[in-house]
């Protein structure tokens, strides 16, 4: 009986057999378009916009709390340098899970990941808003920092498949340079909020900016991508031996930390050290900002034209503007002057070390695009955690007149350790030529 029905069916199978063939071939067909020549231009422009808004949602999360830090310390009764913690909390969380995200993350689709670190992105924004005490603000902090690196790094992914190769150093720099934006309104505008109207404003607004952020990319991001095809531990893993990686790391660590010694405690030192008024200081953050902004897009340009050899030069200016700051005391027109050059020079890090790292993964380690483009924000927020750390120690103990001395000193540290990375990636490229060939 069975094979009679079998037989007596066979028609009406291989019609459906045909049927989901053609359906089959038909989605396959669609999803090809939707990843290609259906994306059009106009979608890929709005893509790499949010991108770009994602990057500047991400700053005003981290940042908002340095425009407030003398608000914060008041309402919930802790000293200065205790605030400092919500910045070394968040970079330390930061700089922990996002590559331990990516790599345990990597037989997800990117699609899946995106949707889920947005709503912890939200929650992490929604938790610091309603926080009772410093406690409960620390651990939103940490919260916002544990998935905000993860975030990012799948975000800047979609950028070699929005643009031309040509132009995908230039937009990955477009995307950093948010923060420098993202310094602008959360620092300037939260001291401003701050000083006219109620702190807790700010925070409502970094919440507001997280939601309509996160609920944009959803609906217009491609669903599907290159870097959907699933990636074990090992296959990604092995992007962190490469020794021009590592060195890249070590960078961000003493670079970044040697200015945020200082830019971790800016609004009391300009209040405190050079005698500005909270308008005043306003005013300077906001100048601090858009000189980050032009540090973040020459930085692109540095990365395209001489690469991680610019970094030699780099850290020796810097080093000597902090030095100068330190010995400026509180002399205000030109120590401010000289706080808005170290924000010129601040960004120049970025773009040439992360060019470096998506590189060696493209070269050496093609499913390592993510925990690639995941190092830079890691390194960085590494940066961020040790220089506030540094610098709350220096509150604490000599003084907050002596930031920029200490961050001079690590400036020097980070130029050595540029002229020792630059050589790595050097010898690591002619090697690989020598295998070409």
């Amino acid at each position: 009986m069975g094979a009679l029905l079998k037989k007596s069916n066979a028609p009406f199978l291989s019609l459906y057999r045909r049927f989901f063939t053609l359906h089959s071939v038909r989605f396959e067909r669609r999803e090809e378009r939707v990843l290609g020549e259906s994306l059009t231009t106009f979608r890929r422009y709005v893509c790499v916009f949010l991108l770009v808004i994602l990057g500047l949602s991400l700053g005003v999360s981290e940042f908002v709390v340095i425009g407030i830090e003398p608000e914060l310390a008041a309402s919930f009764d802790v000293p200065l340098s205790r605030v400092g913690e919500l910045i070394s909390v968040y970079s330390a969380t930061y700089a922990v899970l996002t590559p331990i995200l990516a790599l345990t993350t990597g037989r997800l689709r990117r699609f899946q990941l995106l949707v889920a670190y947005s709503v912890f992105f939200c929650i992490g924004n929604m938790a610091a808003v309603i926080a009772v005490n410093f406690t409960s603000l620390l651990l939103a902090r940490a919260l916002l920092g544990s998935v905000s690196g993860a975030l990012l790094a799948v975000g800047v992914t979609y950028i070699p498949e929005l643009v031309s190769k040509q132009r995908v150093s230039q937009t990955i720099a477009i995307v950093y340079a948010a923060f420098s934006v993202a310094m602008v309104l959360a620092t300037s505008l939260g001291r401003l909020i701050a000083d006219r109207l109620n702190w807790e404003l700010a925070l409502i607004g970094a919440l507001m900016l997280a939601l309509v952020t996160c609920i944009a990319l959803i609906a217009f991001l491609p669903r599907h991508g290159a870097t959907d095809e699933p990636a074990t531990f090992h296959e990604q893993a092995g992007l962190l031996k490469e020794p021009c990686v590592l060195g890249g790391v070590s960078i961000f660590v003493f670079g970044v930390g040697s200015v945020y010694v200082f830019y971790g405690y800016v609004t009391p030192y300009l209040e405190q050290i050079l005698g500005v008024s909270p308008t005043v200081s306003s005013a300077v953050l906001m100048g601090y900002g858009l000189a980050c902004l032009i540090s973040n897009l020459a930085s692109g340009w540095v990365a395209s034209r001489f690469g991680l050899r610019a970094l030699i030069i780099t850290f020796p200016v810097q080093a000597l503007l902090l030095f100068v700051l330190w010995l400026l005391g509180s002399s205000t027109l030109p120590a401010l002057v000289t706080v808005l050059l170290i924000g010129l020079s601040m960004y120049l890090v970025s773009v040439p070390c992360v060019t470096m790292f998506m590189g060696a993964a493209a070269q050496r380690h093609p499913k390592a695009l993510t925990l690639a483009s995941s190092l830079e924000p890691m390194a960085f927020n590494i940066g961020i955690a040790f220089g506030t750390a540094m610098g709350g120690m220096v509150v604490a103990g000599p003084g907050l007149a002596n930031v920029g001395f200490i961050g001079a000193v690590f400036s020097l540290v980070a130029c050595v350790l540029a002229t020792f990375t630059t050589f790595l990636e050097k010898r690591s490229r002619m090697l690989l030529e020598q295998d070409a060939l």
